[in-house]
């Protein structure tokens, strides 16, 4: 779309908004001259939109009493997409006046959906949770998505088919607690209603899920988002590692994040700090304690300290090259 043409669209969502609306103003709005401007609504009356001249010092433009843009008609996926993807470039560390315009299209989309399209986006939304920046996501099915998401809200215990990372197929009764996107995935934190045990599910291994009678009271204690950092770090791998750290908590975070280590309580009369980590393989660790850059010492595994020791190798004899 050219940028005229997006400005004629822009000053049709402002007037659009209700009121009326000086030269000035719309002129510091669409970036452009009061001439501009004029040119702009002339160009919306072509259209049969109907621009009403408002004279006097208060005097600009308004829209007849009345008149609405036609209904969006986007879909369930469509609408979710859209809106999913303005969220998350929020969270991107966008400039300030980038972060608006995001904030300002969801509104505009919001507004004009179908009312049962926007409550339940709206309920997502309220029941969504991040732990850092996203990236590239992996996309959950949407109807499972927003059946989650309500029952998130309202507290309705959910039925779902499952796939482990094993591959084994299971159905289970959740209380959902929430829905947090974590580097790339989303997932549902919530109590596994059979076992009477806190689990993590990743939404792209439920196949379906279903709404059942009944509700049930979320727990006391940490938000969602805390819960699966605390499921990562503490999940059933192959290597378990401890590395005691002197440092601070901030400065160890900076490379082992909460969804990567636990770390035990900080003393204030001792620096050295114990991270504890479940890893399925060991060859990373070394180069991430090496840019620590505080003294560590490895207390297991074996291996570990074998590759630390390669590693340094490897760097002292490059360092002594010619």
């Amino acid at each position: 779309m050219s940028r005229p043409a997006g400005r004629v669209l822009t000053l049709l969502e402002l007037l659009q908004s209700g009121g009326t609306r000086t030269v000035a103003e719309l002129a510091d709005r669409l970036g452009v001259q009061g001439r501009t401007v004029r040119r702009y609504v002339d160009q919306l009356i072509d259209l049969d939109v109907p621009v009403e001249s408002v004279r006097g010092r208060y005097g600009g433009y308004r829209l007849a009493p009345g008149y609405r843009l036609p209904p969006l008609m986007l879909n369930d996926d469509e609408a979710l997409a859209v809106l999913l993807g303005l969220v998350a470039g929020r969270r991107t560390g966008l400039t300030a006046a980038e972060r608006t315009a995001g904030e300002t299209a969801s509104a505009k989309i919001r507004r004009v959906l179908p009312h049962h399209v926007a409550r339940r986006l709206d309920t997502l939304m309220e029941t969504l949770d991040f732990t850092d920046a996203p990236g590239e996501f992996d996309t959950p099915d949407a109807e499972v998505l927003l059946t989650l998401a309500d029952a998130v809200r309202h507290r309705r215990p959910v039925s779902i088919r499952y796939t482990d990372r094993g591959g084994r197929r299971s159905e289970r009764t959740l209380h959902a607690y929430g829905i947090v996107a974590h580097a790339g995935r989303w997932y549902v934190t919530a109590q596994d209603a059979v076992l009477a045990e806190d689990r993590t599910f990743r939404l792209d291994r439920i196949a379906a899920a279903r709404h059942l009678p009944g509700s049930f009271e979320p727990p006391e204690g940490p938000g969602p988002a805390e819960r699966l950092l605390s499921a990562l770090a503490t999940a059933d791998y192959r290597h378990e590692v401890t590395v005691t750290i002197h440092g601070t908590a901030a400065q160890i975070r900076a490379h082992l994040p909460a969804g990567v280590a636990t770390l035990d309580e900080e003393d204030p009369t001792e620096r050295w700090r114990r991270a504890e980590l479940r890893v399925e393989r060991l060859d990373w660790l070394p180069t991430v304690l090496a840019a620590l850059d505080r003294p560590f010492a490895i207390e297991r595994p074996t291996e570990l300290r074998d590759l630390v020791l390669d590693l340094a190798d490897r760097l002292t004899s490059c360092a002594r090259r010619s």
